[in-house]
């Protein structure tokens, strides 16, 4: 659950970074807002979760 509440914090401050520096319009990001909460309602939801948690973990077992 951590780990989806930091990937929508920081999608969230990607796309106000856009906004705010004119490289996507108001238009396109609530389409791009629209597109990801109906996606979350589909069968592809738990696999584009399973995928994000494999790549947190494999970011998270690298040791410098």
């Amino acid at each position: 659950m951590a780990i989806s509440l930091s990937v929508v914090l920081l999608l969230a401050i990607i796309l106000v970074v856009l906004l705010r520096g004119g490289s996507i319009k108001a238009g396109p990001a609530i389409v791009a807002v629209l597109f990801g909460f109906f996606l979350a309602s589909t069968g592809m939801a738990q696999p584009i979760s399973r995928f994000l948690d494999s790549i947190a973990q494999t970011i998270n077992s690298i040791s410098f």
